[in-house]
């Protein structure tokens, strides 16, 4: 790990590039040449092909498998969860906050890859982790409505609420949709200020940059 990003800890092919910036990153840094597809994300779970656009679409997901172009969403508190196919002909990356995972933007951007799920890999990013992360019973009740067993990514506290798991809950739909090969997980943006931005921390804030792209 550098100053100025993190280098995705996976088993991705060669012609694959991949990360987040920190604080005192640039995605410019990483991958100079390529494209950004840049998205108006909005917690949903819309899935779209990178490429440019003269207004961003609404959407929290992109694929690429055109090497001038890079796949990115921006953070700071929800998961970036960024993927790859073994033969590295494709690759996205998605922004998966509660809402968007309850409303299905991993399903969704597993579903819209040519790849089949068992030869996919997944990172995780820097998120905030279980024990900052306090909800309420929506949040709660929006996972454990359609899966029964995701109540065990949530611990009660002294408040009467919740701290839920992210990478617990997304590592969760990722192998119902039949990937089981995830790394990444147990960075925490909330709990170190030195590098990452947390909204949760401060809301007024900036955002980390993940990315994926094919050399």
């Amino acid at each position: 790990m550098s100053d100025r990003w993190i280098r995705a800890d996976w088993q991705a092919p060669d012609n694959v590039i991949a990360g987040t910036t920190l604080r005192s990153g640039d995605i410019a840094v990483i991958q100079p040449r390529g494209l950004k597809c840049w998205l108006n994300q909005v917690h949903g779970a819309t899935v779209v092909e990178a490429r440019t656009y003269e207004t961003a679409p609404e959407a929290d997901a992109s694929i690429s498998r055109d090497p001038e172009v890079v796949c990115v969403v921006r953070t700071a508190d929800c998961l970036p969860v960024l993927f790859a196919a073994r033969d590295g002909s494709e690759v996205a990356a998605a922004h998966a906050g509660w809402r968007g995972l309850a409303a299905g933007i991993l399903e969704n951007t597993v579903a819209a890859m040519r790849t089949a799920p068992a030869d996919l890999l997944a990172w995780f990013g820097p998120a905030i982790s279980q024990p900052n992360f306090e909800v309420g019973d929506e949040v709660r009740e929006a996972f454990t409505a359609s899966d029964a067993g995701a109540a065990a990514c949530f611990v009660p506290n002294e408040r009467g609420r919740w701290q839920a798991d992210l990478y617990a809950l997304a590592r969760r739909r990722l192998q119902s949709a039949g990937i089981d090969r995830v790394s990444g997980g147990g960075l925490c943006t909330f709990a170190d200020p030195e590098r990452y931005f947390s909204y949760r921390r401060n809301a007024e804030t900036g955002r980390l940059v993940s990315f994926v792209a094919l050399k």
